[in-house]
C-alpha cells in the first residue's frame, strides 16, 4: 500500500506543487491549506508521515505538531523560512524528524521523505519478525533499546523518541566510549546523501537528553567533545 502524506501550508501554490511531486512518486497525498481542518483530519485518519509549514493563520505548525504528539508519534517534516532559526529550533525541540528551508528544491524534499519512510517501513517489518537480524535488543548500562519493536528504557522508564533520535542514539550506543563525528551521525540518520547541516544534529542531541532527563534528571550518558562529536558512556 502506498504511503500517505499530509501536506498542510497556507500557500496553495506549494500544496499543489509538492504534492504533484509526491504523488509522481507514488505517495498518496492529502492536502490542507487550514491547519485546524488539518488536525482534525490527521487525529481521525492518521497519515505515514506529515509535511508542515511553520507560518500559518489561526494555527502554526509548531501548535500542530504540539496537538498532534499528544496523539501518535507521527513523523514530521517542518518547512522553514530562511529567517525562521528560532522557530526551527523550536521544532526539532518539540519532536519534529526534519526541516528544509524555502526555497527548496522538489529532489531535496522527496529524498528525506523517502529516508524517513525507510526507516519507519524497516521498524514495521521487525515488528513483524522478531528474528531479524541485526535488530536484537541493545542493552548499554541502565539504557535498554529494542529496534524490533522501537521501544527504548532508562533505568526501566519508557522514553518515546522518533524515528530519528532513535537512530542516532542506535550509533552512539552500540559503541560505549567511542566518539562519533557529526558527520557519521548524520550518516547513520540520513540516508540517499541526504544534506543536513550540524546544527540539526545538535538538535537532535538536546532533545534526546532532554527527553531522558525528563525520566532521571541525572542522565549524563552522552557527552560532547567540542570540535570532535559525541559519545555513549556507560
Amino acid at each position: 500500500m502506498a504511503a500517505s502524506i499530509a501536506l498542510v501550508d497556507d500557500d496553495r501554490n506549494i500544496l499543489t506543487s509538492v504534492s504533484i511531486a509526491m504523488q509522481a512518486e507514488g505517495y498518496v497525498t492529502r492536502v490542507y491549506s487550514d491547519s485546524e481542518a488539518a488536525l482534525q483530519a490527521i487525529v481521525d485518519n492518521p497519515p505515514d508521515l506529515g509535511i508542515f509549514d511553520i507560518k500559518m493563520p489561526k494555527m502554526d505548525g509548531l501548535e500542530l505538531l504540539r496537538r498532534v504528539r499528544e496523539k501518535s508519534n507521527l513523523p514530521v517534516i517542518f518547512l522553514t523560512s530562511k529567517d525562521e532559526e528560532l522557530d526551527e529550533a523550536l521544532g526539532l525541540a518539540m519532536g519534529a524528524d526534519d526541516y528544509i528551508k524555502k526555497p527548496f528544491s522538489q529532489r531535496l524534499l522527496i529524498a528525506r521523505v523517502k529516508s524517513i519512510l525507510r526507516r519507519l517501513e524497516l521498524t514495521r517489518d521487525a515488528n513483524q519478525d522478531q528474528e531479524v537480524e541485526g535488530m536484537e535488543p541493545l542493552v548499554r548500562g541502565e539504557l535498554n533499546m529494542d529496534p524490533a519493536r522501537h521501544v527504548v528504557t532508562w533505568k526501566g522508564d519508557n522514553v518515546t523518541l522518533t524515528v530519528t533520535e532513535f537512530m542516532i542514539l542506535e550509533t552512539l550506543a552500540n559503541r560505549p566510549g567511542v566518539v562519533k563525528s557529526r558527520n557519521q551521525l548524520m550518516d547513520a540518520a540520513y540516508q540517499d546523501d541526504v544534506y543536513v547541516d550540524d546544527r540539526t544534529i545538535d538538535s537532535h542531541i538536546k532533545r534526546l537528553r532532554r527527553k531522558f532527563r525528563e525520566v532521571d534528571p541525572d542522565f549524563d550518558a552522552i557527552d560532547t567533545l567540542y570540535g570532535a562529536g559525541y559519545r555513549y558512556t556507560e
